[in-house]
């Protein structure tokens, strides 16, 4: 076996990550990592597909095995990780994804990717997560622009109450390093800049003048940002949950990806979010408070005390706030994306008066 340079015991697998891509992709390598969950795989052949590489990179592949593919395995696979100069600073924001794959989903019940092997070096921050690829198997991605019924959100809300009922207060989980609340970080190397430049052209024209603010967001996010570690009770929080982190499945089902940003929190964080971007102004404005008693019914069902209605509709202004704040330092993508979430969660921001919810 090639030295990769890197210690085995770095890892909880034993298998050492590698710093490139082609490595990655070689049937040696991903036989050893497939070894992991299935025992005596031997990848002969590896066909590659397409690769999008910004800062982590993305690609998609086939695998062909001796005597076939396994039992419970689909040759269709992606691979994400942070390779060469421009992935390898970045790696620690991985962490929290490759760390969810590895330890969390599976027990969560949670609808999202399938990881056949995810693990993190501890000594060199690399972290690669393999799962199925669900674009071979028929599913679809959604984004900004995606019509999405108030039935559909209504499905994809039942998803985030699954993930919070089964992670409520867990003791477990409480003093995981990869779930420490982050919003404070998001603060660092963006903000006032990026959100004017958003606010003072056509991207952020449609944002409502009493939120169009960008100082007030800023100090408003500042202040959610700080009351939220000691908010009670917590639980794991996808943190990202707006319509473009979503797909749907073969069956037309809603599942929950691209999880760089879960950690411990409030669930309205998610709610609030999720809430104000995947629907239109008008349909979130009609169907809105319906939504909220179907998750916390969800949440209910899945054996938590939620919290009261009344209560639940002032605290999902804090969540509407993340994702306003989220999109609006948002500079890298598709600006008709951003244009529309702008609308919607600015909007949303608007109506429900979130800057007033954390004393702005």
């Amino acid at each position: 076996m090639p030295d990769l340079g890197v210690p085995t015991e770095a890892t909880s697998s034993g298998v050492a990550l590698p710093d490139d891509l082609s490595e990655v992709l070689s049937p040696r390598w991903l036989s050893e990592a497939l070894g992991t969950r299935f025992p005596g795989i031997e990848v002969t052949a590896v066909v590659p597909g397409p690769v999008v590489s910004r800062v982590s990179t993305n690609a998609r592949f086939r695998v062909e095995c001796a005597g076939g593919t396994p039992d419970g395995l689909s040759p269709y696979l992606c691979a994400k990780g942070y390779f060469g100069d421009v992935g390898r600073p970045a790696r620690p924001a991985g962490v929290p994804e490759t760390s969810f794959y590895r330890d969390l989903a599976g027990r969560t019940g949670v609808r999202t990717l399938r990881s056949v092997f995810a693990d993190v070096d501890t000594r060199t921050g690399q972290n690669i997560v393999i799962t199925e690829d669900v674009v071979a198997e028929g599913a679809t991605f959604l984004d900004g622009l995606t019509d999405c019924t108030p039935d559909q959100v209504a499905d994809s809300l039942d998803q985030l109450a699954t993930l919070h009922a089964a992670t409520w207060a867990d003791p477990s989980l409480a003093d995981a390093g990869w779930l420490r609340s982050r919003l404070e970080t998001y603060l660092l190397g963006r903000g006032l800049p990026e959100i004017a430049g958003n606010f003072g052209c056509a991207i952020g024209a449609r944002v409502p003048d009493e939120t169009r603010d960008a100082e007030r967001l800023v100090a408003s996010y500042r202040a959610l940002a700080a009351q939220t570690p000691g908010a009670a009770p917590w639980t794991v929080i996808h943190g990202d949950p707006h319509i473009g982190n979503v797909y749907r499945d073969d069956a037309g089902r809603p599942a929950f990806l691209d999880w760089q940003l879960v950690q411990r929190g409030p669930w309205y964080i998610d709610v609030g979010y999720h809430l104000a971007s995947a629907l239109t102004v008008a349909d979130r404005r009609r169907c809105e408070r319906d939504l909220l008693a179907h998750y916390l019914d969800r949440l209910k069902a899945g054996g938590v005390d939620a919290p009261h209605p009344d209560q639940a509709w002032n605290d999902i202004r804090r969540g509407i706030l993340h994702g306003f704040y989220l999109w609006a330092i948002t500079l890298k993508v598709d600006p008709a994306i951003t244009t529309a979430l702008l609308e919607r969660l600015g909007t949303a921001a608007a109506d429900h008066d979130v800057f007033a919810s954390v004393g702005q």
